[in-house]
């Protein structure tokens, strides 16, 4: 029998491409899982194959406990036995008795065979991680093998399938068995079936990885591509930046006649693609990336991280694009939430939101509207900006004096210190109410804020959604839903 197991171990081996030490851990378990009939269920059984000579040798395993510990007589001896043995093993050591071992007959064959099913495949799976792991956002090519509802299975050779999900399809594209296909590795998924290749067609980095393929100069990294966006089977926009000034990162991507976009494009089922040139300036890669469109004027807000994009009324259509597409992928592509308007909406709202702080100054710092007007000019927009910039940038200002820069310094500064009081006499003037104190979820810091925006009450709280709630400095969607849920709970009550 040992040459059996030596001859067994060799051909499954080489038919599956499996180390050896794999099919023999196979066939020990097999043989231990055959033996173990003659004792307890929960009996611990090893067996060791001389991988040499094919001769094997089985044991039965024992831990060993303190008499406290001991729970499981199947596998377990108390340390006052293995003294009383003369075992000379000690806690938590486990000791081995050589048992009679079984033959490698139908039984043991058939266990061993469904073992090395399995760790055959476990192995496979392993080596095909091993060896797409590095290819994780690349493309990579394949047949489809099935299709099913809801996805294509693909045949990438040496034995690898990858799944392809409809969802990651592009739209309006469909194929058959046996169509030859290429798609973007998108992951490795673990699941209880074992690893999955998960590829796209969909993803920005498919059409990345498509112009890499195409055009030369970006693989060789004298052009770089610094972001991508896409509707599937629609549009899509990609922003390239050459390393080299003597080449032209747009036409390089764009090819001769065109050929170079083409060939990407036909790859993504006709997709149309804008190429964009990159740069390092927000407002120009806004510009850019609004391209066809013509922009006016671009006005930046740094803190909401958005802009007003100013165009041409006649302009406007294309600018936003079919259903918002234009907009929608320059958004994506730049990073920045874009606010598209004609140059005469931008105007008014640039006039609404100047007479907005002019009204500010004039009313806070007791000054006319000449004096308002030129400080909005210069770049000012609030009492605190007027309280404490440095002295020295207010003077750089045209017609400034220091005595008029230190008067309204002072003004700016007691204006503050006004609306400061204020907010103090609201606050006190709404206090909380003893059930929002005492409601479960609530704290003290908490019952101010909220008084703070007018909710004094569990009514109160009940009436608002979470997203109010969010400007709570620290509060998360999560807490807000637990508190809107608590102080709604009295209306169920009250219905039942």
């Amino acid at each position: 029998m040992s040459k059996e197991i030596l001859l067994v171990v060799e051909a499954v081996s080489n038919e599956k491409d499996v180390p050896k030490q794999v099919i023999f851990e196979a066939v020990e378990i097999a043989l231990a899982s055959a033996a173990k009939r003659r004792f307890e269920e929960d009996a611990l059984i090893r067996v060791s194959i001389d991988q040499r000579t094919g001769d094997y040798k089985t044991y039965r395993q024992w831990h060993i406990v303190a008499d406290e510990d001991y729970s499981a007589p199947a596998f377990e001896l108390t340390i006052d036995d293995s003294e009383e043995q003369n075992l000379g093993v000690p806690i938590g050591e486990i000791y081995e008795e050589e048992v009679e071992s079984e033959v490698f007959g139908r039984i043991a064959a058939q266990t061993a065979k469904q073992v090395i099913v399995q760790k055959v495949r476990e192995a496979e799976r392993a080596k095909m991680v091993a060896l797409y792991t590095e290819k994780v956002g690349k493309l990579v090519h394949g047949q489809v093998k099935k299709v099913t509802r809801d996805s294509l299975i693909i045949d990438l050779g040496e034995n690898a399938e990858a799944s392809l999900p409809k969802d990651q399809l592009i739209a309006r594209e469909s194929f058959r068995m046996n169509d030859r296909i290429r798609a973007l590795l998108l992951e490795i998924r673990d699941d209880s079936r074992g690893a999955q290749l998960i590829l796209s067609r969909n993803a920005p980095a498919f059409m990345i990885e498509l112009f890499r393929l195409e055009v030369p100069e970006i693989s060789e990294e004298v052009i770089e591509i610094r972001g991508a966006a896409r509707d599937p089977g629609l549009r899509a926009k990609i922003a390239v930046k050459t390393n080299d000034r003597r080449i032209d990162p747009i036409g390089a991507c764009v090819g001769m006649r065109g050929a170079r976009v083409q060939a990407v494009s036909n790859e993504m089922n006709g997709e149309r693609v804008d190429i964009v040139l990159w740069d390092d300036n927000p407002a120009q890669l806004v510009i850019n990336a609004m391209a066809p469109a013509e922009v006016d004027s671009i006005v930046i807000d740094e803190d909401a991280h958005s802009m007003d994009v100013a165009v041409k009324s006649d302009n406007l259509a294309q600018a936003i694009g079919r259903n918002g597409q234009n907009v929608r992928l320059a958004s994506t592509l730049t990073g920045w939430s874009l606010n598209v308007m004609t140059s005469e909406d931008a105007e008014a709202k640039q006039q609404e939101e100047s007479q907005k702080l002019i009204d500010i100054f004039v009313n806070g710092l007791d000054i006319d509207d000449d004096l308002a007007i030129q400080m909005v000019d210069e770049g000012f927009t609030s009492l605190e900006e007027v309280a404490y910039i440095p002295m020295e940038e207010m003077l750089d200002i045209d017609g400034f004096d220091e005595d008029l820069v230190n008067e309204l310094r002072s003004r700016a500064k007691e204006a503050l210190l006004n609306q400061a009081l204020q907010a103090e006499e609201q606050l006190d003037d709404a206090k909380p109410a003893a059930d929002l104190l005492a409601m479960e979820g609530m704290d003290n810091h908490l019952v101010l804020v909220l008084a703070s925006m007018g909710v004094i009450t569990m009514e109160d709280l009940a009436e608002q959604s979470v997203d109010e709630l969010l400007d709570v400095e620290g509060m998360t969607e999560e807490r807000a839903g637990r508190l809107i849920l608590t102080a709604r709970a009295p209306w169920f009550t009250e219905s039942e």
